[in-house]
Parts: C-alpha cells; sequence; structure tokens
C-alpha cells in the first residue's frame, strides 16, 4: 500500500480538446474566448497534432481528430464541461455565440450566487460559463439547493 508521501506529485494538468478543424477551433477559442496561442505543431498537411492556449490563467491543449482520438461529435457529445469563473458571463456567451456556439442552458441568475450558463463549441465542446453575484457561503448553497429540490 502506497501512501500520499510515496506518490509521485503532479507537475501539470490541462485539458485536450480533440476537435474536427483545428485551425479553426484555435481561430474560435481566440476569438470568442480571447485565447492566447502559446505553441502549435503540425503535421505535413497541416493538421494540428498539438497546440497549447492560454485562457486567464491556465492552459488547454487542442488537436485534430484523428482514427486513435475522436472528436465529440463522432462520440455522440461530450460528457465533460468546461468551466469558465468570468467577470461578465453575458458578455462571454454573447461573443461564444457570436462566433458560432449554441446555447445549451441561457445565461440566467442561479441559486448558488452564480450568473451563468452552458454554451456547446462549434467543435462539440461543453463550457460552462459563470460570474460570481452573490457570495455565499457552502452551507448556503446546499440549503437553497434543498430549498428548490423541495419545490
Amino acid at each position: 500500500m502506497t501512501n500520499a508521501s510515496d506518490t509521485p506529485s503532479i507537475t501539470r494538468f490541462y485539458a485536450r480538446l480533440v476537435v474536427s478543424d483545428g485551425p479553426r477551433a484555435i481561430d474560435f477559442y481566440r476569438s470568442a474566448l480571447g485565447a492566447e496561442e502559446i505553441e502549435r505543431y503540425t503535421d505535413p498537411e497541416g493538421r494540428i497534432v498539438h497546440a497549447m492556449l492560454r485562457l486567464g490563467g491556465t492552459v488547454v491543449a487542442v488537436k485534430d481528430a484523428d482514427d486513435g482520438d475522436p472528436a465529440p461529435p463522432a462520440l455522440g457529445g461530450s460528457p465533460v464541461i468546461m468551466a469558465l469563473d468570468v467577470s461578465d458571463a453575458d458578455a462571454v456567451a454573447e461573443a461564444m455565440l457570436r462566433h458560432g456556439a449554441t446555447v445549451v442552458y441561457p445565461v440566467a441568475d442561479q441559486h448558488y450566487g452564480q450568473r451563468g450558463g452552458r454554451l456547446a463549441d462549434p467543435f462539440g465542446h461543453l463550457w460552462m460559463i459563470s460570474q460570481t453575484i452573490e457570495d455565499l457561503t457552502p452551507d448556503e448553497i446546499q440549503e437553497r439547493t434543498n430549498e428548490l429540490l423541495r419545490s
């Protein structure tokens, strides 16, 4: 049996988004989310084999789909939701919509003190956009959740 001190430390963690059109996806993330491209590697045909983008204080990788790595539409969708905490959920959602995203859940005030919604980007990845509108304790959020479920 191993314990935490025996476990090697994690030195980096990031999401890797598989998409059907890497260059177009990078353009979408730049235009809609303000991503900064850090690096890009392509095959001889120009397909993205690995690109790193900075979104706020984190990074995400993008690559073109291939036989071993299918994009979400080939799988019937994605079970993973990227969560973005932003300063203006309405503005970010509007920018994403202008660049081809679709609404899954519209941006609205939520019982847990956030204003947010969920969108699907043009490549099948899901994004939860939210901004804090009310500072709540975990107990307050749980009580509001209980009240919502009782009604």
